[in-house]
C-alpha cells in the first residue's frame, strides 16, 4: 500500500508527466523531464551556495558539476569534513545538473558536506560505458585533489546515486577496488538499479509499479547498454559496469543501500548488500515502505521520504567523521 502522502505525489507527477514519452527524440525527452523536475524542485536552502564549474577528461571531453556548499552548517562540526559526489538517476538517458537540484542541495544543507553533482554523458548518443567512465574520472580526479574546486585538506570523500546514478556509484566502487586504489569513505545508493534485470521478487510483483515499471527498466537498459536482436534480451556491457555481475564483493567501501517497496528494482539493494555482508562487507540495507521509484521528490511533503533522506544524512556524515 502506498503512503497517503506517496499517493498524492504519484497522482500529481503522472499529471505533470505521464509517461516517459519514448516516441520522442533524446533531446525532447530530457527537456520534458528538466521541466517536470523544475515544478517539484523549491527553492535552495537558505545559506546555501553553488558554484558551477567543468572538468576536461583525458579523452578531451568536458564533464559539467556544480558544488553545493553550507559553510554554516559545516562550521557546526569540525570533526564532519568531507565531500560527496552525487551521480543523478534517469535511467543514463535523462537528468542533468538541474535536474536533481533538490537532492543535492538538500544533502549538503542538511549535512555540511560538500556535495558535487556530475552531468556525466547521457544515452543513447553515449552508450556504455561512457556515463561509467564520466563518474569514474571525477572520483579519480577527487581522489587526487584535482577538481576544479577550492576543497578542504583530507576531507573525507564518498559517492552517492539514485537509481541509474546508484549503478554509477556502486560501478565505480567495484573498479577502484580492483585498481587497489582506496579513499572512498562510503557510498549511499537509493533506489538502485543494480543489474541488467531486476532481481525477483520484486521483478515480478512490482512489474507495474508507479512511476517505474518494469518495461521502463528494460527500455533505459537497452538504451545504454544495448539490445541483442536475436534474443531480445540485454546486450552484455562492459563487466564493470554491471555491479551485480562482479565475482567478488569484498573490499568494498561501508555501504547503505535503499531501496522502495513498490518499484520492480527493490531487489537489486537487497541482493547487493547481502552479498556484501556474505563477502565479509559492511553494508546497510533499507526497505522504504509504502515508496516509489523517484520518490525523493516527494522530499517536502513525504514522512517516508523525509526518513529516506535522514538515513543517508547520517550515513554520510558518520562515515565524513575525522
Amino acid at each position: 500500500m502506498l503512503e497517503p502522502e506517496i499517493a498524492a505525489f504519484v497522482e500529481r507527477a503522472s499529471a505533470l508527466y505521464p509517461s516517459h514519452h519514448v516516441a520522442m527524440t533524446p533531446r525532447e525527452q530530457r527537456d520534458l523531464y528538466d521541466r517536470y523536475a523544475a515544478m517539484l524542485t523549491p527553492p535552495l536552502p537558505a545559506g546555501l551556495i553553488t558554484e558551477d564549474a567543468s572538468f576536461d577528461t583525458d579523452t578531451g571531453h568536458a564533464i559539467p558539476l556544480r558544488l553545493y556548499r553550507h559553510p554554516a552548517k559545516a562550521s557546526e562540526n569540525a570533526t564532519i569534513r568531507g565531500r560527496v559526489l552525487y551521480f543523478h538517476g534517469g535511467g543514463f538517458v535523462l537528468g542533468s545538473l538541474n535536474s536533481h537540484q533538490m537532492v543535492t542541495a538538500r544533502l549538503a544543507a542538511d549535512t555540511g558536506l560538500d556535495v558535487i553533482a556530475v552531468d556525466y554523458r547521457l544515452a543513447p548518443e553515449h552508450r556504455a560505458p561512457a556515463a561509467h567512465d564520466d563518474c569514474l574520472a571525477i572520483t579519480r580526479a577527487a581522489l587526487s585533489n584535482r577538481l576544479p574546486f577550492d576543497m578542504p585538506e583530507n576531507a573525507a570523500l564518498q559517492l552517492a546515486g539514485d537509481s541509474a546514478g546508484g549503478t554509477l556509484a556502486a560501478s565505480v566502487a567495484l573498479r577502484l577496488r580492483d585498481e587497489g586504489v582506496s579513499g572512498v569513505r562510503g557510498i549511499a545508493l537509493v533506489y538502485p538499479m543494480l543489474g541488467t534485470e531486476p532481481q525477483l521478487p520484486a521483478r515480478d510483483s512490482e512489474a507495474h509499479a508507479p512511476m517505474l515499471t518494469l518495461a521502463d527498466v528494460h527500455k533505459f537498459r537497452d538504451a545504454y547498454w544495448g539490445n541483442s536482436e536475436e534474443t531480445g534480451e540485454a546486450a552484455p556491457g562492459p563487466a564493470w559496469t554491471i555491479p551485480l555481475a562482479a565475482t567478488r564483493f569484498d573490499g568494498l567501501p561501508p555501504t547503505l543501500a535503499i531501496g522502495a517497496e513498490h518499484d520492480p528494482l527493490r531487489d537489486d539493494a537487497r541482493v547487493w548488500v547481502e552479498r556484501i555482508r556474505a563477502a565479509g562487507g559492511d553494508a546497510r540495507l533499507l526497505i522504504a515502505t509504502g515508496l516509489v521509484h523517484g520518490c525523493l521528490r516527494a522530499l517536502e511533503t513525504s514522512p517516508g521520504v523525509q526518513a529516506m533522506h535522514r538515513a543517508v544524512c547520517d550515513f554520510l556524515r558518520e562515515h565524513a567523521r575525522q
